[in-house]
């Protein structure tokens, strides 16, 4: 491989002045999740989002979430055919392999990937439509939500079209069969999630409520 390169030094200086901080600190702690494997508290799929930080949101630890991010996170159906195998595979081994009790979808405010599928429905992205287009393709995704959006500004249904997706995600994560069988027996619970970036706000779906509610 030729066309890899360096890294950065403001990179290289970060990581130094991490190993001389954080991790000398915490020595005992790294060293013991090296050797006694990961045991994590939660699953959280959220979006790749650079703005999106999620353990800094929970205050979680090394150790504590097994992460999976992907655009818009979103969840696709069980498909042991299909091809969208990488949030598939990730959802398989937190549930059946790590054990997680529970499993976290998190959405957001400003999400560019949800605006992009609305605009996609909406007729105002023709990239986005081409077959070659992986992040139209997996929006497609998105698209029942989009179905669902009540009447408002473009604003206001970009807004309840991200927490569609979070909605979308959790069905979803329902019909895959080990996922369904560790809720039905109460040994994993499903949580969805909306973030605000700008405010620091967080609301949580309550089924019993039908919506999203401020924590």
């Amino acid at each position: 491989m030729t066309l890899a390169s360096p890294l950065p030094d403001y990179l290289v200086n970060r990581y130094h002045g991490w190993k001389a901080t954080r991790y000398a600190e915490n020595r005992s702690w790294y060293q013991k999740l090296a050797s006694e494997g990961q045991h994590p508290r939660a699953m959280v799929i959220s979006c790749c989002d650079s703005r999106v930080h999620v353990t800094s949101i929970f205050g979680a630890d090394p150790g504590e979430f097994f992460l999976h991010r992907n655009i818009a996170n979103l969840v696709p159906p069980y498909a042991p055919d299909g091809n969208q195998h990488g949030t598939s595979a990730a959802i398989e081994y937190a549930v059946t392999a790590l054990k997680v009790p529970h499993l976290i979808v998190i959405g957001h405010s400003s999400c560019g990937g949800v605006k992009g599928c609305y605009d996609m429905c909406e007729g105002h992205a023709p990239a986005l439509e081409e077959k070659t287009s992986f992040v139209g393709r997996w929006m497609d995704l998105l698209r029942p939500g989009y179905a669902r959006l009540p009447e408002g500004t473009d604003e206001e249904r970009v807004a309840a079209l991200e927490k569609q997706g979070v909605l979308i995600s959790l069905e979803n994560l329902l019909t895959f069969p080990y996922v369904k069988e560790a809720v039905e027996e109460g040994r994993l619970s499903l949580h969805g999630l909306w973030t605000d970036i700008g405010a620091g706000g967080l609301e949580c779906y309550d089924p019993e409520r039908g919506g999203f509610v401020p924590l």
